[in-house]
This record gives C-alpha cells, sequence and structure tokens, in this order.
C-alpha cells in the first residue's frame, strides 16, 4: 500500500487502531480517568504495545501535559527496524499538517510587524498568479476557503514526488487549474493554499521560509530539536518513516521536501510540540509568542462567504468536547501520523507522533488519552425534529476534497438518514434548526429559490456545499 501523501485527509489522521487496541480503549480509558498518572501510564502502555505487537506500527511517542505538570513523556518501538533502535525519548519526526498552524504563526507574526495584511489581496504578493479577475485576501488561504486548487488531488502531482524541481514548477502546475469554487463559498481542505503561504512569507520577510520559522518561530518557543525536514541532512535521533506492505511493514517511499514545503514540511518532537503549545496558547489565553489580538485571529474559525460559520481557523480545527473548546490538529505524510490538541478550559496538551503511515491513527491514540484525562464525554440525548423531513429528501452533490461528492437523503422510520459513501444511509441527530450531525460530521439544510437545495456538508477539515440535483 502505497504510503497517504503529507496531504491525508484529517479522516486518515482519524484512522482507527487495530481491532484489539480499539477493545482495549473502551475497557481501559474509563478506569484511568481523573489525574491518577500510573493509570494514564497504563493505558498508554497498553495500547502502545498492542499497535507495536500486533506489527502495524514500528515506533510512536506520547506526551501529556496539563497546566506547569507532565503527566507523560515516554516513547515506543523502533525508530529504526532494520538495526533494531529503540524509539529514543526525543525522537524526531516529520509532523505532516501539523506543519501548518506553524506557518499561520509566522504570517501573523509578519502581519504583527507591518511586513503585511491577511488583507492583502493574493496578487500583491503573486502578481502572476492567475486570478482572473478574483479578489482572494490573504486570510482565505489561512482557512481553506480559497477555492484554489489542492496540489495533491492532480494526478500529476504523484511523478513529481522524487523530483527536485523549481517550485514555480508547481505554482504553475495548480495555478493553471479551475478554482473549485469561488473564494469564500467553500472550504475544500487544500494544500496549495499553504504553499503560497510559504513564497508570501519569504516575500514578506526576505528570508528562506524555513529560516524565518526557525528563528522567530522556534527558537523563542524553546524548540531546540525541530527543524525544516530535509533527505539529504543528518539529523541526530530521526525515526525513520514506514508503511504497511503486502507482507507487513516496510519502508516509507520516497517525498522530496521541495513539495510540502509551508504546508507539511517540517520535522518535530513531541517534548517540542508541548513546548510550541505553551508558547501559543498559555494558560488558554494565549502565550508569549503572538499578541493577544493575533493569537485571537488564528484560534478563531471565520465565516464563508454567505456568514456560514467554519470550524476551521488558521491552520487549526477548533471543536467542541462537552460545550467547552479543543483545538487540535493532525498531520499525515510518507511514513509518518501525528496530533496534537489543546483544551483551553483544562490547559491540556496531548501530542502523539507516529512513524507509521498505516491502520493506527494518533488521533484515536490521543482521544482515548482525551477520555482518561478529562472523563468521558456525556452521552447524546436525541432530540425530536419538530417539521417535515420530506422538505429535505433527495440527492445532493457538488466538489469535496480530490472528488465530488454525492449524498443520499431519505427518511427511514421517522428519522432523517443520509449517505455519503457507499455504504447504508445513516440515521442522524438533529442539533436545532436545520442542522443534523453524524458523528462529527454537521449536515446543514440552506432554503433556496425552490425549497431547501443547498446541504452543507461540515466535516471540520472540509465544508462542501452540494447542490441537489433530485428530489
Amino acid at each position: 500500500m502505497r504510503a497517504p501523501p503529507f496531504s491525508a485527509a484529517r479522516a486518515l489522521a482519524h484512522a482507527a487502531l487495530a481491532p484489539a487496541a480499539l477493545a482495549w480503549i473502551g475497557t481501559a480509558a474509563v478506569a484511568a480517568q481523573a489525574t491518577d498518572r500510573a493509570a494514564l501510564e497504563a493505558l498508554v502502555d497498553s495500547i502502545a504495545a498492542t499497535a507495536i505487537d500486533s506489527g502495524v506500527v514500528a515506533g510512536l511517542s506520547v506526551g501529556v501535559v496539563r497546566g506547569p505538570d507532565t503527566l507523560l513523556l515516554r516513547a515506543y518501538g523502533s525508530a529504526d527496524l532494520e538495526l533494531d533502535v529503540p524509539t529514543p525519548e526525543d525522537a524526531v519526526y516529520e509532523i505532516g499538517s501539523v506543519t501548518k498552524q506553524f506557518t499561520a504563526a509566522a504570517v501573523l507574526l509578519l502581519e504583527e510587524a507591518g511586513k503585511l495584511s491577511l488583507d492583502d489581496d493574493l496578487s500583491k504578493w503573486m502578481p502572476d498568479y492567475p486570478l482572473d479577475g478574483r479578489a482572494l485576501p490573504i486570510r482565505r488561504l489561512l482557512d481553506h476557503t480559497s477555492g484554489i486548487k489542492g496540489y495533491t488531488e492532480l494526478p500529476v502531482f504523484g511523478s513529481i514526488t522524487v523530483q527536485h524541481l523549481p517550485r514555480d514548477t508547481l505554482v504553475a502546475l495548480f495555478g493553471g487549474e479551475p478554482f473549485e469554487f469561488e473564494p469564500g463559498e467553500a472550504l475544500i481542505y487544500n494544500n496549495s493554499a499553504y504553499f503560497l503561504l510559504g513564497l508570501i512569507i519569504e516575500k514578506a520577510s526576505g528570508s528562506p521560509y524555513e529560516e524565518f520559522v526557525e528563528s522567530r518561530v522556534f527558537a523563542p518557543s524553546g524548540m531546540t530539536r525541530s527543524r525544516y525536514c530535509h533527505k539529504d541532512e543528518l539529523t541526530p535521533g530521526r525515526a525513520k518513516g514506514y508503511q504497511m506492505g503486502p507482507d507487513g511493514l516496510r519502508p516509507a517511499d520516497y517525498l522530496d521536501h521541495t513539495w510540502p514545503y509551508a504546508a507539511g514540511s517540517l520535522c518535530s518532537t513531541v517534548r517540542d510540540l508541548l513546548r510550541w503549545n505553551q508558547a501559543l496558547h498559555g494558560d488558554g489565553e494565549g502565550g508569549d509568542l503572538l499578541s493577544r489580538e493575533s493569537y485571537r485571529e488564528m484560534v478563531t474559525p471565520g465565516t464563508l462567504a454567505d456568514g456560514t460559520r467554519l470550524r476551521y481557523a488558521a491552520g487549526l480545527t477548533v471543536t467542541d468536547r462537552d460545550g467547552e473548546t479543543r483545538i487540535s490538529h493532525g498531520g499525515g505524510i510518507f511514513g509518518y501520523l501525528s496530533e496534537l490538541r489543546y483544551f483551553p478550559h483544562a490547559d491540556l496538551s496531548i501530542a502523539v507522533l507516529v512513524n507509521t503511515a498505516g491502520p493506527t491513527g494518533p488521533s484515536a491514540i490521543a482521544a482515548a488519552i482525551e477520555d482518561a484525562v478529562l472523563g468521558p464525554t456525556a452521552p447524546l440525548v436525541p432530540r425530536a425534529f419538530g417539521g417535515t423531513l420530506a422538505q429535505f429528501l433527495g440527492t445532493y452533490r457538488g466538489p469535496a476534497r480530490g472528488r465530488r461528492m454525492s449524498a443520499v437523503v431519505t427518511e427511514a422510520g421517522g428519522e432523517l438518514r443520509i449517505r455519503t459513501g457507499t455504504g447504508d444511509p445513516e440515521p442522524v441527530r438533529w442539533l436545532g434548526g436545520t442542522t443534523f450531525a453524524n458523528g462529527a460530521t454537521r449536515f446543514t439544510f440552506v432554503r433556496g429559490e425552490v425549497g431547501f437545495d443547498v446541504l452543507q456538508v461540515d466535516q471540520v477539515g472540509g465544508l462542501y456545499v452540494l447542490r441537489r440535483v433530485t428530489r
């Protein structure tokens, strides 16, 4: 199986653990609630052992910090299977799209310095980019609402991943693609926007992207082991990347780091990522790196042009956990998966890094830790929809990430059911108004000229706008 590209969707970051590990989490997480460090250690030790012993993970590192207290900082498995090297405590991993929050912070630092504005049009910094008369402010690059085609979804991208070419080669490729939607009309996660942000950082600062991030973001945050990933440099303590093959784990496919760039080319450690959360968030109101105004800008999701509120801010997702805020982001790149979370109300940070692109997702591990420390979430209480479900029924279609999405809305037994993939229609619960949910995905029906002819599918890292094609 080919390793996932660094643009791996959050669905990949949320990939399930092997069944045995999942079964264990279901029983042990409850026992490890509250602040018992020994119970938390036992929980994570068992999850890691199950994943490693089942042969689906080479190694992983996990860190948990609440306030000034380090609850857990451990490494498991192997950093190098061929040489049988145990994962060192401060192992360096490629963090994929967790990179995006560092890029966003760099942009905001430049705005603080008066070097740019989030309201600057892309044409100011990239005058040759083919906007065809569109207005496209920088802020719509930060939250994936630009409409620009993502380059990792282009068929041609697979042929250049191993090549070292000028960066404008890639800009010409995705710049020649039609916009997927007009700026501000939807949110489709794409790496092209963050690639362009890297180029803007270089123009505004006068420094290479990696130098600016290392000197202005990593250094003041105390991130002494973090750096731009390079395949041709020696990095002490770097864990090798692996992926699942027909006969088990094998070395990950090669990826030239010309291409992930500001969207996914940074390397870090669990300890450094915990330091980063402290520097960025402080005690939940903002740390020392950004001004309070810039911090709020970074962690506050914006809106679409029609006023629809997003759950993606600037390189970070902002979701709800029992009425409290969860700020997080995952990453996936050839041979590595990552997850970093922060809970302002508890001043809690969770970091999980895995050196294997495969079935064990770090988000599942982070979720188990989250429940162990904060307690399980409250059970959902069904609410009856008082209107007529028939007005929503039909098939809706529209652009999604790398594909066209089709949502089939039906009714059975007095409840609404929605199918967005190839499986059976799944029941959704009513949240209020015309919004329903299945897990973290929200479905909002929008009234048009002839009834509810638009369905917004909000998957946090994507807010797809589908239009009704049949009733």
